[in-house]
């Protein structure tokens, strides 16, 4: 098949268009080549000759193409302990503080989203285990989301190699992983079926809010792809996932502060994390 055509600039524009709509991703004129690229991949992938053709696919959603269109552009780069210094937050802080007020045998509940290939949800299920003394007096619910459905199912699967465990000591592969090729590991079934995983579009609400309220939720290193209302949009879509006095976490470049007011600023000894008020604000 001849290579297509490249896009041209009314033709990005509508593509960009598109998945901002779905997803709130922004792609600039920046990023003209990365999304040609990709588009080019889907137009072989599905036949298509043109571009016009393609996005006629697209828009109709024929054979699921849209999920497959937006899992072209999600970025999975991520291994485990990654941000550490929230993992150590998270034991010695904030689940603390939330338990405070639980009884026992009572639901803590943490949400990793987006959660990739799974290396965030299964280095909190271990991160507890290692370092939480109370781990095993509540009932612990992890759950992992994403909108790549691809990601999904690596992340069930729990297969990884060997970069994704680098930051993990010799004794955790140890424990938590059995080796099944060369350079090739298996999370152990009974850590994998710890971890639900869902899928999930941070910006719409029908899919978020279904998943009910967490205590911690990881949202690490997604609101930089989004402009400034899909960002506050997703802010309050977090929110509504929070239970009061609940905590989210964000990348390192990242601020709940310059994104919505709804957050109140928490500073620990290990991270600066962000939560929603006990008490909803009045105004």
């Amino acid at each position: 098949m001849p290579e297509p055509e490249p896009v041209t600039e009314e033709e990005f524009r509508r593509l960009c268009d598109f998945l901002y709509r779905r997803t709130g991703m922004v792609f600039t004129e920046t990023k003209r080549y990365y999304v040609q690229r990709r588009v080019t991949e889907r137009m072989a992938a599905t036949g298509a000759t043109s571009f016009p053709s393609y996005f006629a696919r697209l828009r109709s959603d024929l054979r699921g193409e849209v999920e497959q269109f937006i899992n072209a552009f999600t970025v999975n780069e991520t291994y485990f302990y990654r941000e550490d210094h929230q993992l150590r937050c998270l034991s010695s802080d904030l689940l603390p503080e939330r338990v405070r007020d639980k009884r026992r045998g009572d639901p803590v509940r943490i949400w990793s989203v987006p959660c990739s290939t799974g290396e965030e949800p299964y280095s909190l299920a271990i991160w507890l285990l290692e370092n939480w003394s109370d781990v095993d007096t509540w009932d612990i619910e992890i759950v992992g989301s994403d909108i790549d459905t691809r990601a999904l199912q690596a992340a069930e699967a729990g297969e990884f190699g060997k970069r994704a465990l680098m930051r993990l000591p010799p004794e955790i592969v140890e424990r938590y992983f059995e080796l099944i090729g060369e350079d090739r590991w298996r999370i152990i079934d009974d850590l994998r079926g710890s971890v639900r995983f869902t899928a999930v579009n941070l910006v719409d609400p029908e899919e978020t809010r279904p998943h009910g309220r967490f205590d911690v939720i990881f949202c690490r290193n997604v609101l930089i792809y989004f402009d400034e209302a899909s960002r506050r949009l997703a802010a309050e879509n977090l929110y509504e996932n929070l239970l009061p006095g609940g905590f989210i976490c964000l990348g390192h470049t990242e601020s709940m502060s310059r994104i919505s007011p709804l957050f109140e600023v928490s500073r620990y000894a290990d991270a600066i994390v962000y939560r929603r008020p006990r008490e909803a604000p009045h105004g």
